[in-house]
């Protein structure tokens, strides 16, 4: 018999609940804390909670940046102890990335010891590092001991830590943000100081200003590995106005001459977040799989400095065009998104626009202006309290004297002599004989006098929003000339260019080796390349059933036109084609090409080439071969024609007659003018027929005469006095063929 499931009591005490909604609430909970106390930065100080309790830890262990370093791993236990219960691999990682130079743009730890590198190597274990907070970690914290923000108990309630810091650093957008939370992400690039200072200035001058005037300011991102942005103006004010979009960053490179018309590239910035090391890698990978065949070599000369050498193969290598395949191919150009997702006044998500992050950050720092301000006027108060008191003493010493040594509740008779508060008589009481001096007097009258004048100033401050918005626009103009352009650290490091305008087609080809091959396709459609050039397809051999259609020498670079019996064009890369091992694959598995099609005639492209294309009812016209190129799998219909007509011939356009040739072995010749160039259509009637349709077409110059061969491979040639009773209007039935010309009702 089965244990029963049912606990003692006989089961009163069990709550059924819909497992639908149990689900969605224990989600939702694990969704919030994942958004609020994780991924998502807040937009007052731009930091997620480890970061801001690591920035808080090395506070109260006075790890100021002027002062001296400590152990990481003590700064580590001291916030996993404290402040953040979670892995202590986890905290140290995310305090070595505050102190990274190339991972933030204005690092809030001063690391000692190896934290890392742009290769991608790690930082030493954290008993073997130390760190200290920087200048911009200070700013961060400033005012933290005046009420400037709110506290909030720790995980075990023993301590309180700061739910958002003072913030007088624009840090959500100098350093950036990337997380990713449940159903919501955030990434944020870094930007230039400065120019945010700048920007929020503006802000306050004019309140109603729009992202595009702001981005008059704030130029784009500002990565702390410099780079080059390529992205035009309108494309960042919409992700600035949208508060999602991206910025494409290419590499920084120069041409160095090596000597003797040579020369090779110097790479010295490489985009955000790309580890070098794997970037040197890829591009040799590149190299080995032979896709880049414009480039020789690529050396690390690095130092401190980024300095990748890239060789060419030749002097002759364009260097604009060998950059341009290694952006296509490698991470030399990157897209960094930019998703403004973050906690707003920290509570809510939502996706901001520039405008929004800056006006929420000068609230907060107006808002943590006043607190700072109360708290120093209510300081004022109790020091004027107690001032106020030792003045009354001086003035009435002899019976203050008289009191405290005559009457038994001193504290008591001095409160009601002197009309003193409790704490006023306190202080009089604890004073030492030697603060009785005539000096000691006057120092405290002047530091009243002092008290009240700032205290005055204080309250007209706390009563006026402009004198509010002075303040924060003095606070926010010393840390412009702190972080100005023409410091070191504060220098734009990111410039912006306009990406040149390449031949895609150069590009393409620069991505592949250039190889010669010759391509064969067989009557029923089956394709393949052959390595070289073969100077005999006769002993080509094919499936049973199955023949040769056409064949012709092509290199991997080219682009290859298949023309098929339905009208249609399809446009192939020659390095793409199937290998010659075998018999090749079904071109219908490469392109769409119908069941009722075949295939007519292949050729390599030539974009300047035009072609005369002709139906098996007679019709026809001129088409550039540029009209042909098909970008897709579908093909492109170049003529119409619907079964049982097809189409039937497709030859270059050459000189300024056309020759044609029915099935009734009658030819007809006209001036080519009387064709039209079309890039699709149905055409004209090249020859009339009664019975039968077209056999051949061939385009010639007059003046050089038409020629055939005959069944034999001998040429026969007739000049135009030859000619003359074959030369009408194009439509007209013509004549039969002259002596000697092949039977087949072909010219060749």
């Amino acid at each position: 018999m089965g244990k029963s499931l049912v606990p003692p009591g006989g089961g009163d005490d069990i709550q059924g609940i819909d497992l639908k909604k149990a689900l969605e609430e224990r989600y939702l909970a694990y969704a919030l804390s994942t958004i609020m106390h994780r991924a998502l930065p807040d937009v007052r100080d731009g930091m997620k909670p480890v970061h801001r309790r690591i920035v808080y830890a090395m506070n109260e262990m006075g790890l100021r940046s002027a002062g001296s370093f400590k152990k990481s791993a003590k700064i580590v236990g001291e916030v996993m102890g404290n402040f953040h219960p979670h892995g202590d691999q986890s905290i140290y990682d995310a305090l070595v990335r505050l102190a990274q130079s190339f991972a933030v743009r204005y690092p809030l730890a001063n690391g000692q010891g190896n934290f890392g590198n742009i290769d991608g190597d790690s930082a030493a274990a954290m008993r073997y590092t130390e760190s200290k907070m920087t200048a911009v970690a200070e700013l961060l914290i400033e005012g933290i001991n005046e009420d400037a923000v709110d506290f909030r108990d720790t995980y075990d309630e023993e301590n309180s830590e700061p739910v958002v810091l003072p913030g007088a650093f624009p840090n959500l957008l100098a350093n950036g943000a990337t997380g990713i939370a449940v159903g919501m992400a955030t990434s944020i690039p870094p930007h230039n100081a400065a120019e945010l200072c700048d920007a929020a200035l503006a802000l306050i001058r004019k309140p109603g200003a729009t992202v595009e005037d702001l981005l008059q300011y704030v130029e784009g991102p500002d990565f702390p590995t410099g780079g080059v942005i390529i992205d035009s103006r309108v494309s960042m004010l919409e992700a600035y106005s949208t508060g999602r979009g991206g910025f494409r960053v290419r590499a920084k490179w120069e041409v160095e001459d090596t000597g003797r018309g040579g020369y090779q590239i110097v790479v010295t910035e490489i985009p955000y977040q790309v580890q070098k090391s794997r970037l040197i890698e890829k591009i040799a990978e590149l190299l080995i799989a032979r896709r880049l065949p414009l480039l020789d070599d690529i050396r690390d000369e690095s130092a401190e400095d980024v300095r990748l050498v890239l060789t060419p193969k030749s002097r002759t290598v364009d260097p604009n065009l060998l950059m341009e395949s290694l952006f296509r191919l490698s991470d030399l150009e990157n897209r960094i998104p930019l998703n403004l997702n973050v906690l707003s006044m920290g509570k809510v998500p939502k996706v901001m626009n520039l405008v929004e992050v800056l006006s929420e950050w000068l609230a907060h720092r107006r808002e943590v202006l006043q607190r700072r301000s109360r708290y120093r006027l209510a300081a004022i108060e109790r020091r004027l309290e107690l001032l106020s008191g030792f003045l009354i003493a001086y003035l009435n010493l002899d019976e203050v004297i008289r009191i405290i040594r005559e009457e038994d509740e001193p504290k008591l008779e001095l409160m009601k002599a002197f009309e003193l508060t409790d704490v006023q008589a306190e202080a009089i009481l604890n004073m030492r004989l030697r603060s009785l001096r005539k000096l000691e007097e006057l120092e405290i009258r002047k530091e009243f006098d002092g008290l009240t004048e700032e205290k005055a100033e204080i309250e007209a401050l706390l009563a006026s929003d402009s004198k509010q918005w002075q303040t924060v626009a003095w606070e926010i103009g010393k840390v412009r000339k702190t972080f100005s352009k023409e410091t070191e650290l504060g220098a734009r490091r990111t410039r912006f260019a306009e990406a040149p305008v390449a031949d895609l087609a150069a590009i393409e080809q620069a991505m592949i080796e250039k190889e010669p091959i010759s391509v064969v396709i067989s009557e029923k459609g089956w394709i393949r390349a052959m390595k070289g050039h073969m100077a005999d397809f006769a002993g080509l051999q094919f499936k049973d059933g199955d023949q040769l259609k056409v064949a012709f020498h092509a290199h991997t670079t080219d682009k290859l036109v298949i023309v098929t019996t339905g009208g249609k064009a399809y446009t192939l890369g020659a390095d793409k084609l199937p290998g010659g091992r075998g018999h090749g694959e079904p071109l219908r598995i490469i392109v769409d090409m119908d069941n009722d099609q075949a295939v007519l005639t292949a050729f390599v492209h030539d974009p300047a080439r035009k072609l005369l294309v002709a139906s098996t009812a007679g019709n026809g016209f001129i088409v550039a071969e540029s009209d042909m190129v098909a970008n897709t799998r579908k093909g492109k219909q170049i003529m119409n024609v619907s079964l049982p007509q097809e189409m039937r011939l497709c030859v270059p356009v050459t000189g300024d007659h056309v020759a044609v040739i029915g099935e009734n072995r009658k030819m007809l010749i006209f001036p080519l003018e009387q064709l039209p160039e079309m890039s699709r259509g149905k055409g004209v009637r090249l020859q009339r027929y009664k019975d039968g349709g077209v056999s051949d077409v061939r385009c010639f110059a007059m003046e050089e005469g038409l020629s055939w061969e005959d069944s034999a491979g001998r040429t026969h040639s007739r000049k135009k006095e030859d000619l003359i009773e074959w030369i009408a209007d194009r439509a007209q039935a013509g004549r039969l063929v002259p002596k000697g010309f092949p039977r087949s009702g072909k010219f060749s």
